[in-house]
């Protein structure tokens, strides 16, 4: 048993095999930063909370484990985000102007979604908000937003 030891102990004596066993769930360029946020979890729940652990290296492996499905899920909720918004709309002739294109470059990636559905489709932003799965408050956020800031660099 390997209980009294410093959170700063068992980094040292335990890092290593939790950075190999890391890179079996995430792969060899995350798992640093995987087994780096576990050890952060740990040392957020307090100094009291370490000592009361009986069996500090399966409270870690079980630490790692829970930030490998933590960022699992936080990356399938980023990519059904960034499947919801057009990535980069279709070209025409106005959006081949590399002033517009430059323009538009500087809006979020919500904004360009709006302002294309919006002006080019000739949607309305409650049929914007449905196609985007927003509010149509978002929508209106979105265009505003992008009017601003087209404003500023077209004019």
């Amino acid at each position: 048993m390997e209980r009294g030891l410093s959170i700063e102990q068992a980094y040292g004596k335990w890092a290593d095999e939790l950075t190999r066993y890391a890179t079996a769930l995430v792969g060899p360029a995350d798992a640093p930063d995987l087994v780096a946020d576990a050890f952060a979890a740990v040392l957020a729940r307090g100094d009291d909370a370490w000592r009361a652990v009986t069996e500090p290296r399966a409270y870690l492996f079980r630490a790692v484990t829970n930030a490998a499905r933590m960022s699992w899920r936080s990356g399938v909720r980023r990519r059904r985000r960034e499947l919801r918004w057009p990535a980069d709309p279709p070209t025409s002739e106005l959006l081949a102007d590399p002033r517009v294109r430059a323009a538009l470059d500087r809006l979020s990636v919500q904004q360009r979604a709006a302002t294309y559905l919006t002006y080019w489709h000739d949607l309305a932003p409650d049929a914007v908000a449905e196609l985007l799965a927003v509010s149509p408050g978002a929508v209106k956020r979105h265009l505003a937003r992008a009017r601003s800031t087209l404003r500023e660099v077209l004019s």
